[in-house]
């Protein structure tokens, strides 16, 4: 995994050679079998011994080669330098064809809403509810009956069951009052209304958490980035000390105590390395994307906003757009309908009724009739009172669902509020970033000209480490904390 991070960020050229390495060794040892023996013998070491020059025996020693000597390495550098060119142009054109686009936060959002099962799922529930707007809607069936009456099937001579058999045929209609129908729909909308309210609601929290992954991986970058400039910053002091102890300038126990820090840029190297794939598999998840880690990758402004919005301002805007108080305020609607709907319930509603018949010596008559119901015991007193305490539950809800509100934004407003004024000092001339550097390039100075100790080196350099980090720590944390207010307030008011 790592070795595999690292030939990704190796230059072209470099990739090339990666490439080109096996194949550069199997044309060699082709060489040798082909060329005549005493052009692999002449250089200097003799047959089967390493050069005193190592690999670069022949362009050092080339006063000792033969003619043969020459027409070997004149071919194989020839060979060399054409499957060189070739492989570089091999990587040339692959790497764009694998090469992805980094993702911004936008384009993280687009994608997120366009695959993510649980908000699809959310909108088929929406859509169910539209569904049952047109049940709600609907008007009672008419009901059709036909009958044949005085039927005579046991009378004997003669045999003539269907002598005095009387045709009936009715119609029925239930009609219904008190604007029922019209009810039922207004709270199947009322219904849908809430559904979305919901929708929304789920997608605010879910891009909650989208958006910490993001920053989380942002942040992973960024201590990557740290790690990997700390190790190459030792890299080089290392260097220097090692040069210092030969030349006498230091002690062989200073070389291994700095040595022996070594290993912690290392880890957090490695440390940061596994960080950001686990941030990155996490943020693939939630977009359900199944591209390999190494081809993933978003980028975006890991950094933070001086100026804040009055507290006020965040007040207003959440209780005008916050999704879930939307809800709640709709679901008091709703319940006001829903007892609307239970006394218009109580009411009577007739049902209306016409027939056709035969009564020989009448061939064919007509009868009306009006069903009314009397609603005596059962006027829908139970529904009645359990909807009218609906509306009082309901209202309960809001009070706290706005209550919740300002809770939120006020608890969010403060922790970034908190992070704005921790972060205002790590910046300027006089900031802690800016400190914390000069003083490791000072001590250092100081320690490679003897002017420091040894502690106060290793101090320095371990202090620095330890500002970045609380840093990017900040700024993730400053970036966590506006998701957070996002959420509160309902929508995206810090970028």
């Amino acid at each position: 995994m790592i070795e595999a991070a690292r030939v990704k960020e190796e230059p072209l050229a470099n990739l090339a050679n990666h490439i080109a390495g096996p194949a550069l060794r199997s044309m060699k040892r082709n060489l040798k079998r082909i060329l005549p023996a005493s052009a692999r013998s002449s250089r200097p070491g003799g047959p089967g011994m390493p050069g005193p020059y190592g690999r670069r025996s022949w362009a050092v020693g080339a006063r000792h080669a033969s003619p043969a000597d020459g027409a070997y390495e004149a071919v194989y550098l020839v060979l060399r330098t054409t499957l060189r060119i070739c492989a570089a142009m091999a990587v040339a054109c692959l790497v764009p064809a694998f090469a992805q686009t980094a993702l911004t936060w936008q384009q993280v959002k687009e994608k997120f809403a366009a695959t993510n099962p649980t908000l699809q799922a959310g909108q088929i529930n929406i859509q169910e509810s539209k569904d049952q707007e047109i049940t709600a809607y609907l008007r009672p069936n008419p009901n059709f009956s036909f009958t044949l009456d005085q039927l005579d099937f046991f009378s004997a001579n003669p045999y003539r069951p269907f002598q005095y058999t009387e045709p009936l045929a009715s119609f029925d209609y239930l009609h219904e009052r008190e604007h029922k129908r019209e009810l039922r729909l207004e709270s199947a909308q009322k219904g849908t209304a809430i559904a979305a309210s919901q929708q929304t609601d789920l997608e605010r929290t879910l891009l909650f958490t989208l958006r910490t992954a993001f920053v989380q991986t942002l942040q992973a970058k960024q201590v990557l980035a740290l790690a990997k400039d700390n190790i190459e910053y030792f890299d080089k002091e290392l260097g220097i000390s090692r040069a210092r102890y030969k030349a006498g300038d230091i002690a062989r126990v200073d070389l291994d105590r700095i040595e022996s820090q070594l290993p912690q840029y290392q880890s957090d190297y490695e440390t940061a390395m596994v960080s950001l794939r686990t941030a990155k598999i996490t943020l693939q998840a939630m977009l359900s994307d199944r591209s390999p880690v190494d081809r993933f990758d978003v980028t975006g402004p890991f950094d933070f906003a001086e100026q804040l919005t009055p507290l006020e301002e965040f007040h207003t805007i959440a209780l005008a757009t916050r999704p879930d108080l939307k809800a709640a305020v709709e679901a008091v609607d709703k319940a006001e309908t829903d007892y609307r709907l239970a006394v218009a319930n109580g009411s009577t509603d007739p049902t209306f009724s016409v027939d056709f018949g035969r009564n020989p010596p009448i061939p064919v008559y007509m009868g009306v009739s009006v069903s009314i119901p009397l609603r005596i015991f059962d006027k829908n007193q139970g529904e009645k009172a359990r909807t009218e305490i609906d509306i009082k539950h309901a209202e309960r809800l809001r009070d706290a669902a706005q209550n919740q509100v300002f809770n939120d934004v006020d608890s969010a407003y403060f922790t970034v509020a908190s992070a704005v004024n921790l972060l205002r000092g790590y910046r300027g001339a006089d900031g802690f970033l800016a400190r914390a550097t000069s003083v490791r390039d000072t001590v250092s100075f100081s320690y490679q000209h003897g002017g420091a100790a040894l502690v106060d080196f290793l101090d320095a350099q371990r202090d620095y480490r330890a500002v970045q980090v609380a840093y990017l720590n900040l700024i993730a944390s400053y970036l966590t904390a506006a998701g957070q207010l996002n959420l509160a307030v309902g929508h995206e008011v810090i970028p």
